[in-house]
């Protein structure tokens, strides 16, 4: 029913003054017309001559503003419900896109993003050198055939090695370093540095050649690596890695990895190196420095438990010991580096020797023609500067037999590092 502006005016009134429900109001005072008493509706004015029926109209006006002010109330309960609605849904939506944004930086970050790995890479970068002058198209051409057949035989090409860095190391500390009271180094260690195919991303691999590179002179290891005599390339140690998987080490980290690397620009630490290492037979362990436990945020146990992994022998009392270990794969968050050996001084405190992948053959090569107390900042690392929240180390320490191979595996179904506090 709809009302003229002077009704809806009349029935405000009314609803202003009205007898609560179910009371009934008192007759109006009738006005009269040719001696008949005539009833007015207060709401719509209608004219009645008799009042039961006025009244059973002004009921009826009452019923409709009760409807209508129902009506209302309940509009309103469903607009701000609906309000309600629409803003979780916006938030929703606003945090499901900020996951998806996370998720794929972390996918970019881990190089599991599906943009190519190390072949991708290194095509793609040595376009660009051509593209800024830095590369002519025939070293292009010559780089990238060389490329090809590296992959294709799976041996890194030896672009980026630096050999005979540790025998110059050996030598140097016979004849000079007077504040050095010993030092212990590994068996021979090559150093590999990231090339414009993993530059971002390869410290990992790396550093498993440097390992490799060690392990290969050292005959302990002869037996474990005669399918490896060589130094693979990084989509090689991909593949390994995958076929250490596929083997049954490391469920949870295959997992994470989808159970593939190779193609791919991912990030590798110390349980895809241990898995690798044991799936060969080599026996290692994964040490855990999960916290600082010097002033600072510094690690002096990391460097207490290295000493200690190189001072084994203690009947050597050379000042300089070529130890037949092998180099130590050290870990933090995002980098990676091999430690080779560690100095003992003589006001008692002690530095780790490092190889560090991010460091260019150009800066290793020239502790070929010289070593002095200013170029081995190279490779020196004082507890000071490990203040990384945590490190883990992977050292090696001989060979398993088919049989602790088998635990091992069995064991890395729930993956437990050795935790050093």
């Amino acid at each position: 029913m709809e009302f003229s502006g002077k009704a809806r005016q009349g029935q405000q009134r009314l609803l202003q003054g009205a007898p609560s429900a179910g009371a009934r109001a008192p007759p109006p005072s009738p006005a009269r017309e040719n001696g008949q008493e005539l009833y007015e509706c207060p709401m719509c004015h209608l004219v009645c001559t008799d009042y039961p029926i006025l009244q059973e109209h002004v009921e009826l006006h009452l019923e409709e503003c009760t409807f209508l002010e129902v009506e209302r109330n309940l509009t309103d309960l469903e607009l701000a419900q609906h309000l309600q609605n629409e803003e979780d849904r916006q938030r929703r939506a606003a945090t499901a896109k900020q996951e998806r944004e996370d998720f794929q930086k972390l996918q970019r970050q881990y190089g599991l993003d599906g943009s190519g790995g190390y072949k991708q890479q290194s095509l793609k970068n040595m376009e660009k050198e051509v593209a800024f002058g830095r590369m002519t198209p025939s070293d292009y051409h010559r780089r990238k055939a060389d490329m090809m057949e590296s992959l294709a035989f799976g041996i890194d090409d030896g672009k980026t090695k630096t050999l005979g860095i540790t025998e110059v190391l050996c030598q140097y500390y016979q004849n000079e370093c007077k504040d050095i009271k010993r030092v212990w180094l590994s068996t021979g260690v090559d150093h590999f540095h990231c090339s414009l195919g993993d530059r971002g991303w390869g410290c990992g691999y790396r550093n498993f050649q440097m390992l490799l590179s060690s392990l290969l002179r050292n005959s302990t290891y002869e037996e474990c690596l005669k399918d490896n005599s060589s130094i693979p390339c990084i989509p090689k140690i991909q593949s390994l890695i995958e076929d250490a998987w596929k083997e049954g080490f490391d469920p949870q980290g295959a997992s994470h990895f989808n159970s593939r690397l190779h193609g791919t620009k991912a990030w590798i630490g110390a349980c895809e190196i241990y898995s690798l290492l044991t799936s060969l037979r080599i026996k290692c362990q994964v040490i855990d420095f999960h916290q600082p436990t010097g002033p600072a945020g510094t690690h002096p146990r990391l460097l207490e438990w290295v000493f200690n992994y190189y001072s084994a022998d203690k009947e050597n009392s050379s000042k300089v010991v070529c130890t037949p270990k092998p180099p130590i794969y050290l870990q933090h968050q995002g980098h990676s580096r091999t430690i080779i050996g560690i100095e003992e001084r003589k006001n008692k405190t002690v530095c780790l020797l490092m190889f560090d992948p991010g460091c260019p053959s150009q800066e290793m090569q020239k502790l070929l023609k010289g070593i002095d107390g200013n170029s081995l900042r190279l490779l020196r690392r004082f507890v000071g500067s490990l203040k990384h929240k945590q490190y883990q180390l992977v050292a090696i320490d001989g060979v398993l037999s088919a049989e602790e191979k088998v635990t091992r595996r069995q064991a890395s179904q729930h993956f437990v590092a050795q935790r050093i506090s």
